[in-house]
């Protein structure tokens, strides 16, 4: 893969200023929250970017603001949307009339198809072969076990990191200015807030559970409460659930402050027996 210095880098972006997110990405999910998930740790890797993009403060600022929007996905490709919104930054630095909210549509749109594949290559594949091997001489007494299983996992995912990088800059560069001398913008991003928003929404109901078990009924024909809301729409409690926390985030109640609720409730659940 090569990338030509004139003809990729001919703005204000550079190799060397891509080569800095690469490595302020490595800590990526240090700063892991359950509020917003990896938002710090992507937008900590954009900093450099961003600074030299908006030198102004109140400009520097809004760009900050929005990549510490929630986000989520695998950290070994996280690079590839951090380039591309290295790309959709630039554009929108040098360009007038820019739609900045088309740059946290196209993130939230590759947020769940890249962590699919990320987690389907590197957590479901490579890391089972790494530990396969590595396990197989460790149980020999060979130093050379965790050794393998350190280097077979970690240098195609430093490469991977590395060359994601400059991908995700060079296909947004060339992405950005096919849509928009087409005029297609609008299009683009009325269609990548859409993939995002059903992104965001299978998370919500993947990532949350809760189960009501009061029986309903008896003998034979009992049934619970979660079969019976379930039956009426599937995932019926997990909507309710999510309608409640919008709810009190739209008020303006502390996200700590809720999740510290929902413990809460769940501890009285289990111990009156109606949540299990």
């Amino acid at each position: 893969m090569s990338f030509s210095v004139h003809s990729d880098y001919n703005k204000i972006i550079t190799k060397k200023d891509l080569q800095k997110v690469f490595w302020r990405s490595i800590p990526y999910e240090h700063s892991w929250n359950y509020e917003r998930m990896g938002n710090v740790g992507y937008a900590y890797a954009m900093y450099p970017i961003l600074k030299k993009l908006y030198p102004e403060k109140k400009e520097l600022a809004k760009a900050m603001q929005r990549h510490l929007a929630l986000y989520n996905v695998t950290p070994y490709i996280a690079t590839f949307p951090m380039g591309i919104s290295a790309a959709m930054e630039e554009a929108n630095a040098t360009e007038e009339d820019f739609e900045t909210d088309s740059i946290g549509a196209v993130k939230s749109a590759l947020m769940g198809p890249l962590s699919g594949i990320g987690d389907a290559f590197f957590w479901g594949t490579l890391r089972v072969i790494a530990t396969g091997i590595g396990c197989t001489l460790a149980l020999k007494g060979n130093i050379l076990g965790p050794l393998l299983f350190l280097l077979i996992f970690n240098v195609p995912h430093y490469v991977m990191r590395y060359l994601g990088t400059f991908l995700g800059y060079k296909l947004g560069s060339e992405s950005i200015e096919k849509i928009t001398a087409s005029g297609l913008m609008g299009s683009v991003m009325e269609a990548a807030s859409i993939v995002g928003m059903m992104v965001v929404g299978a998370m919500t109901m993947e990532m949350t559970a809760i189960n009501f078990v009061t029986e309903i009924g008896s003998g034979e024909e009992a049934t619970t409460l979660q079969d019976l809301l379930t039956g009426i729409v599937p995932g019926l409690p997990v909507l309710g659930l999510f309608g409640i926390v919008y709810w009190m985030l739209k008020k303006k109640i502390n996200p700590l402050l809720i999740m510290l609720i929902m413990l809460i409730f769940g501890i009285i659940g289990a111990f009156f027996g109606f949540l299990g």
